[in-house]
């Protein structure tokens, strides 16, 4: 059985205390509860996360995250280990969202890695982009499970590469050749994967990834709508509302009023 642990992120984090964790000087095992606190932490160390009768290995990029009010015992390989951390309250009460406690972030640990150190700078000065910094690293966080769902059907590892591309560029202009020299491949051999494997073309396949993402992003966030137009690719307002109005079947603003009631 899966361990993991439920979020709800319609609202930005309050942000309690951000830094660099330095562990294991004082000895291979520590215990920690934050009653009140979530823990989010990027390790760049090997060792165990244990709690709730699970135990978790922990290598450098992996991510974890703790409820309040666990107690979490860490055990370390090595007698100096470091992490960036966040300890965090979430006011939101909107859709829980169910995220695995440990992940590998693999290749977005660099991108969770510098958002985390944006919300270590930005603590004492500005706590309003603190929370601003660590809301987007919780959301790549969540990301990684859902992008990690997604591709587990697919068999061919040019294509997993090519949709990973896919998800972490869809706010910007998407290529096939670019796509494909990402993969690896031919712009004829991608094109002949995304058919077998999904039906659609590789264009076909972006726009509806980014007319996925849009629909999330309106139900599920507080987002301004400019601001999920822009995420997606779509910065163009008139261009994401038609968009919507074709592919959902509704204005942007009507998608998100059909979803108030259940956050």
């Amino acid at each position: 059985m899966a361990h993991s642990v439920q979020l709800a992120l319609d609202l930005p984090p309050q942000v309690a205390s951000a830094g660099v964790g330095v562990h294991g000087y004082a000895g291979p095992h520590d215990v920690f509860r934050l009653p009140q606190l979530w823990q989010l932490h990027l390790y760049s160390y090997s060792g165990t996360l244990a709690f709730d009768g699970f135990r978790h290995p922990i290598r450098p990029g992996h991510v974890s995250l703790v409820p309040p009010g666990t107690e979490a015992h860490f055990h370390y390989d090595a007698p100096r280990c470091e992490h960036l951390y966040a300890h965090f309250r979430l006011p939101g009460q909107g859709e829980q969202r169910s995220v695995p406690v440990m992940q590998d972030a693999g290749a977005r640990a660099a991108g969770l890695g510098e958002l985390l150190r944006q919300t270590v700078a930005s603590g004492a000065q500005s706590p309003a982009r603190a929370a601003s910094e660590l809301w987007t690293a919780l959301w790549r966080t969540v990301g990684l499970a859902e992008t990690a769902e997604h591709f587990a059907g697919v068999r061919h590892p040019a294509l997993r590469t090519a949709m990973a591309h896919v998800e972490e560029h869809l706010a910007g202009p998407l290529g096939v050749p670019e796509i494909a020299r990402v993969a690896g491949v031919s712009h004829t051999h991608l094109t002949r994967l995304f058919r077998e494997d999904t039906g659609l073309t590789v264009i076909a396949y972006i726009r509806r990834r980014r007319i996925e993402r849009a629909r999330h992003l309106l139900l599920a966030s507080t987002l301004a709508i400019p601001a999920i137009a822009a995420t997606v690719g779509i910065p163009d307002l008139q261009a994401f509302n038609k968009t919507c109005r074709r592919e959902l079947g509704a204005s942007p603003r009507a998608v998100r009023h059909s979803g108030a009631g259940n956050r």
